[in-house]
């Protein structure tokens, strides 16, 4: 029995599921709000990335079109485990959204206009914009690493805030930009290797 039970814990399908279905029932605010919670499984936890490929699903993940947290559950469980490992995490993620979103709307269709609900609601907005920001900093902490990026953050949410940039052209320039700055920089930036 106890050989079963260590092939089951041992199975990364159920670990995938479990870990992201964890994850999909325990974050309040979502998307960018999970970033940090995602990186302390994936990263701390469980080993199945370091610090540098987080960074790297967290781009790729905001740069393609959909929900960063669901980007970054299926591009995780790709690497672990294929396809079925994408599916897999993926579905582990959103099925808790999924159910208790059915749950809510039948509960507040009969008291949505209680003064508690709303300063709940109110409250839950304000702790959910706290995890973005706690997201931003842990980011930004992990890849400002020097003037380049730091200048190039700047401008992109420069662009989004104050010229009302549609969130893809600053990624979509930052591709760009990117590339020929790694075609282009000075050795000294590269420990004296010129690619």
């Amino acid at each position: 029995m106890t050989d079963k039970l260590k092939r089951i814990s041992d199975n990364m399908y159920l670990q995938l599921f479990l870990s992201f279905f964890k994850l999909g029932l325990f974050t309040i605010g979502g998307g960018m709000a999970m970033i940090p919670l995602i990186q302390g499984v994936v990263v701390d936890e469980k080993h199945w990335m370091t610090e540098e490929e987080a960074v790297d699903c967290i781009a790729v993940s905001q740069g393609l079109p959909g929900v960063i947290a669901i980007n970054m559950a299926t591009y995780i469980g790709q690497r672990k485990k294929g396809i079925i490992g994408a599916f897999v995490a993926t579905f582990g993620v959103i099925l808790p959204s999924f159910i208790i979103i059915i749950l809510i709307i039948k509960v507040l269709s009969g008291i949505g206009d209680n003064p508690y609900v709303n300063g709940a609601l109110v409250g839950i907005k304000a702790a959910a914009t706290g995890l973005i920001m706690f997201s931003a900093y842990k980011l930004g902490k992990q890849v400002l690493k020097g003037w380049f990026q730091v200048v190039l953050a700047i401008a992109a949410f420069a662009a989004i805030v104050f010229l009302d940039v549609n969130a893809i052209w600053p990624i979509v320039g930052g591709i760009v930009i990117g590339l020929i700055y790694t075609k282009f920089k000075p050795e000294a930036e590269d420990g004296g290797e010129k690619k």
